[in-house]
């Protein structure tokens, strides 16, 4: 195994967000596990990154199953040592919090927050082992401000924010930093469109108007949460652990 080979594992990479932070890693060099749920978007993106000369693999994996999560590890570790993981799978579901089913409750749970412990429990031993490895997770502005019809995702991302803090004091010292970035209001991913559609039950702005009260005067891109994944793995954020990194185009301060 040659280890000064970079391995990165990115969930959700099928689409949006996870799929741009796919490219951009593929384009630093690492050779990429693109795990998702979907096995037709991860074959997709994986053979679009091989056909531009990057090493990738699909993976299949429902990171809510911890043995599928645990699999998805030593598929990727086949590539060689995993230095990076990128906790990107998520799902969303509106609705206020006083008649929000429990399933869809569950469900959001299970991804959002079993997720992402699942995923570091499987990736930590060989990264601690090495005494080297970052993780970043996607989480959200929404699990830093609480929003109406938002309450079970918000729940969530706060979550995801916590594991982050309360992981990257763990081990620090033993050579892993843990990041989070939480992106404000994204185009152009499958969330986005399902927000849009449902949002309209609650009288949700669209994006189009909501892109006015950003400061930046306009909606993020998934490259910018890539770019923001990119600086988090790399030297330039050595010295950052712990931290959840707003790209929110001033959207949100906090």
């Amino acid at each position: 195994m040659n280890e000064d080979k970079k391995v990165a594992i990115v969930t959700g990479a099928g689409t949006g967000i996870g799929r741009a932070i796919a490219f951009r890693l593929a384009g630093l060099g690492y050779a990429v596990a693109v795990a998702d749920i979907d096995p037709e978007g991860a074959n997709r993106v994986a053979q679009a990154l091989s056909a531009d000369g990057a090493q990738a693999e699909a993976v299949i994996c429902n990171v809510g199953d911890r043995e599928a999560a645990f699999r998805m590890a030593a598929a990727a570790e086949a590539l060689g040592p995993v230095r990076l993981l990128v906790n990107n799978a998520g799902v969303v579901g509106l609705g206020p919090l006083a008649d929000f089913p429990e399933s869809d409750w569950r469900r959001l749970f299970r991804v959002n927050v079993d997720g992402v412990f699942f995923c570091c429990q499987a990736v930590l031993p060989g990264m601690l082992a090495r005494k080297a490895g970052s993780i970043v997770n996607i989480a959200s502005w929404n699990g830093k401000l609480g929003a109406p019809n938002f309450g079970a995702y918000s729940a969530t991302k706060a979550a995801v924010i916590s594991i982050t803090q309360s992981l990257a004091r763990e081990v620090a010292n033993m050579g892993v930093r843990v990041n989070a970035v939480c992106p404000g209001i994204i185009a152009g991913t499958p969330m986005r469109d399902q927000v849009q559609l449902e949002g309209q039950a609650y009288g949700l702005p669209p994006a189009s108007e909501r892109a006015k009260t950003i400061p930046l005067g306009r909606l993020g891109k998934p490259e910018d949460i890539a770019a923001a994944v990119a600086f988090l793995a790399s030297e330039q954020a050595a010295y950052m652990t712990g931290q959840s990194l707003n790209v929110t185009g001033g959207l949100w301060l906090h």
